[in-house]
């Protein structure tokens, strides 16, 4: 998908804000590596990225199919380019009317051709589209923790280099040998090795993405493989929200403000 070659490039400081009310303060994330838990912790935000062609989309459908609510940064992207969106405007203003089609919407493949051969026009684009992209996640967020939910997947590629990691934990990173990434790649795209290896050196490695993670999920094998490996790491994502999670969270926010109303009409009764 072409979000691989943009993403956020910086969390706004409103935007930085309102993350740190959801998951505790910069750097404190959902869960931690093991079993130890950040205290300020107030929503589990899951990061979910990959490599082109490592399989993560499969990952995140399967989340979505476990009834598990996931922000996909794909969706988000497309969004950002819609025909007379602010960050079409801006993007075909800098790029000429060449990567339109004829119904005037973005061509993302040409546009990702264009990209993907050109660190200094991918910047660009980074640049140009960047606003739209965070505030259409941080969004999507909001949504969600309005409608209660205590556990989300951040499915976002540029996970790492948006600065997005932070927020997020544990992180969970679909990984495939070199080899078979390229393999894959020119098969699902039908493109040339060129192309194929121009557009995953345009990433992070996934190699140094394995590195960083909390949860590594292996997609070297199999789709019945992919689903077992799959199983247990869900086990760990659902697996119930420490206190200081649940009252920090929407559901336990409403308690808390419950309680506190009945102890202050209690307290009226009383003295009055």
């Amino acid at each position: 998908m072409l979000v691989g070659s943009f993403g956020i490039q910086k969390v706004s400081v409103t935007q930085q804000f309102c993350l740190s009310i959801f998951v505790g303060g910069e750097g404190n994330r959902g869960l931690v590596k093991g079993k130890d838990l950040k205290q300020g912790a107030k929503m589990r935000l899951v990061g979910l990225t990959g490599g082109i062609a490592s399989g993560k989309s499969t990952v995140s459908s399967m989340f979505k199919h476990s009834h598990i609510p996931v922000v996909d940064a794909d969706i988000v992207a497309r969004d950002a380019l819609k025909k007379n969106s602010g960050g079409y405007k801006k993007v075909v203003a800098a790029f000429g009317p060449d990567i339109l089609q004829d119904d005037g919407q973005v061509d993302r493949l040409k546009l990702g051709r264009i990209v993907f051969s050109d660190a200094s026009k991918r910047q660009l684009l980074n640049r140009l589209l960047a606003p739209y992209i965070s505030s259409g996640i941080f969004l999507e967020i909001l949504k969600l923790w309005l409608k209660g939910h205590k556990v989300i997947i951040l499915d976002i590629p540029l996970l790492f280099e948006a600065k997005m990691d932070k927020w997020t934990r544990p992180i969970v990173v679909v990984w495939v040998d070199p080899e078979t990434q390229l393999r894959r790649l020119m098969e699902r795209d039908n493109s040339t090795e060129e192309d194929a290896r121009n557009r995953i050196n345009a990433q992070m490695s996934l190699d140094l993405k394995k590195s960083q993670a909390d949860i590594v999920i292996d997609n070297t094998g199999s789709r019945q493989d992919l689903q077992e490996r799959f199983s247990e790491v869900l086990s760990q994502v659902k697996r119930p929200l420490t206190w200081t999670e649940f009252w920090l969270s929407r559901d336990g926010a409403l308690t808390a403000l419950l309680g506190v109303i009945i102890g202050v009409l209690a307290g009226k009764n009383f003295f009055w």
